[in-house]
């Protein structure tokens, strides 16, 4: 049974990162790779709330400029100042 579970979970993990869209257009000229995110981080869960993917609970200008800044700097990669995502 626990085997048939975690392949359930496996199954759904990559059926997400396979119907992702590839670039996700947001507001204020910023386009988000969502594609290259699920490449590089590997860990759904970073953002969302399951592995399973789905909308971001709270979700915006915020959550953006603090999650997505902080991660950058951790990983040392991706742009942290307002130019490098507000191209537009």
């Amino acid at each position: 049974m626990k085997k048939l579970i975690v392949a359930v979970l496996a199954v759904t993990a990559f059926a997400g990162s396979v119907f992702a869209a590839d670039v996700i257009e947001m507001k204020k000229g910023v386009s988000f790779k969502h594609k290259a995110h699920i490449e590089s981080v590997k860990e759904c869960t970073k953002c969302h709330a399951t592995a399973a993917g789905g909308k971001i609970d709270g979700f915006g200008k915020d959550m953006a400029h603090k999650k997505c800044r902080e991660c950058h700097t951790e990983m040392k990669k991706g742009p942290t100042s307002c130019k490098g995502c507000h191209t537009k």
